[in-house]
């Protein structure tokens, strides 16, 4: 009995261990190159599902789903807002890339719809902060999604 509890324990902790591993990759290199590879983020989502699914963690399954599907609609409906209106400037630059696009899409997975409320919210206004800070146009968003989302989960278990 106690080598399937301890197997259990176990592979939780070496799931969390290897998305970890894939938010610190991702996080390093969107900060770098401005650009998430999607080696780091399809692991990601597929550990976070099996977290979801099978190991005890704020929300279940379905919100999960929804909250995934949601993210990604949401966050693409945005970028191509601000790309219409970028492109009506003459403006290059892409304000919302695929990658962060599917990067909130996975955050969807892991947080629910509370949770990936509350990192999107402290994802944007940490970035904003940042980026008026240091005066750049655009700003690597993952590290500060990936944060918030620590953060919202801080919340979540702890103060919801």
């Amino acid at each position: 009995m106690n080598i399937n509890i301890d197997l259990y324990n176990i592979t939780f902790f070496v799931l969390l261990a290897f998305a970890a591993w894939c938010v610190w990759k991702i996080s390093v290199a969107d900060w770098r190159r401005r650009i998430i590879p999607d080696v780091y983020l399809f692991p990601l989502l597929l550990t976070g599902m099996a977290v979801v699914i099978f190991f005890p963690w704020p929300g279940n399954p379905a919100e999960s789903t929804l909250a995934a599907i949601f993210g990604y609609f949401l966050a693409l409906i945005i970028g191509e807002i601000f790309e219409f209106i970028n492109r009506k400037k003459n403006n290059k630059d892409v304000p919302i890339g695929m990658g962060d696009i599917k990067l909130i899409s996975v955050g969807g997975i892991w947080l629910g719809l509370m949770g990936l409320a509350i990192a999107l919210v402290l994802a944007c206004v940490s970035g904003m902060i940042w980026g008026a800070l240091k005066k750049q146009k655009t700003i690597p968003f993952a590290p500060f999604f990936i944060g918030s989302g620590i953060l919202s989960l801080i919340i979540i278990s702890f103060l919801l």
